[in-house]
């Protein structure tokens, strides 16, 4: 029995599905992988995405537990502490933040002052943690691959898979972010298909293969049967060749280096500085080219 009401929002910009899922006896939901818009060549924020999501929430009487976010997200930003502020809930995250943290403190160069312990988060989850919306409760799912620390979630029938799962025509995610792994995508990925036949899957991206319309949700049947990459059976070594193969061939997503520096503060930009404003950072050539020790500035 399903009992969850789920909408959708989609941010085309970004290809971002965000998600709200409410339980219509309480009105209590759980917002899940909220975005926020960024204009990159100017340095603008707006936040036109996450309004509508809030004008939903408003307009529906809901009220807002949970904020969830199914991973450190490379290709947008998040808005939960915007939608905290206005709305209230918890920000939660999956527990293996911690080593994304550390990782992404190193490439950026971050001081002391920012903590890499997830305590930027209200929540953090692990495998098999429960958390209630309403009367409805949610499950937690570690599902490592895409990154070292994604998170799928399971509210009545549907489950909100992150950067796991693509629609079955697009396949799975990307695995060659740093402390990605194919082997350990393939795993998750044959978890989830494990759950029941009728269980709904809703995707946190669709790219529109082909140009056909948006498509963001089906079922643990569906992609156990026609998805490209990991279904009908396909073997471990069949996938990780075809994923690695695949991964060398794809750039950085546009907004990388901003989303990063800023989703893993839980959403929240770095510090003002003493001239009153926020500044990101672009890592010269910490994904690969040339050594810049000849072209740097001497001090």
């Amino acid at each position: 029995m399903s009992g969850v009401t789920v909408q959708h929002f989609f941010d085309p910009a970004t290809s971002t599905l965000t998600y709200v899922a409410s339980d219509p006896e309480s009105g209590h939901c759980v917002v899940i992988d909220p975005v926020m818009d960024l204009d990159y060549a100017s340095g603008t924020i707006t936040t036109r995405s996450v309004d509508q999501l809030i004008d939903y929430i408003e307009a529906e009487d809901l009220t807002l537990e949970l904020i969830l976010e199914t991973h450190i997200h490379a290709d947008h930003l998040s808005s939960a502490p915007y939608l905290q502020n206005r709305l209230g809930g918890k920000i939660g995250i999956g527990s293996r933040i911690t080593a994304i943290q550390a990782t992404f403190a190193e490439i950026f160069d971050e001081d002391d002052g920012f903590n890499r312990d997830g305590s930027q988060f209200d929540l953090i989850l692990a495998e098999g943690d429960r958390f209630h919306v309403g009367g409805l409760i949610g499950e937690t799912f570690y599902v490592p691959g895409h990154t070292p620390a994604c998170m799928a979630y399971r509210i009545g029938d549907a489950l909100f898979v992150g950067d796991t799962l693509f629609m079955p025509d697009a396949g799975t995610a990307r695995c060659d972010f740093p402390g990605g792994d194919a082997k350990a995508l393939y795993r998750s990925c044959r978890k989830l298909l494990a759950l029941p036949d009728a269980t709904r899957v809703y995707v946190c991206h669709d790219y529109q293969p082909a140009g056909r319309p948006l498509a963001f949700v089906s079922t643990i049947a569906q992609q156990r049967q026609n998805n490209i990459h990991i279904g009908r059976g396909i073997s471990e070594d069949e996938f990780v060749a075809m994923r690695e193969a695949r991964d060398a061939t794809l750039g950085m997503p546009m907004l990388m280096l901003p989303s990063l520096q800023i989703n893993m503060r839980a959403g929240y930009l770095p510090p003002i500085n003493g001239n009153g404003r926020v500044f990101l950072k672009v890592p010269i050539n910490a994904f690969g080219g040339l050594h810049v020790s000849p072209l740097a500035e001497a001090e």
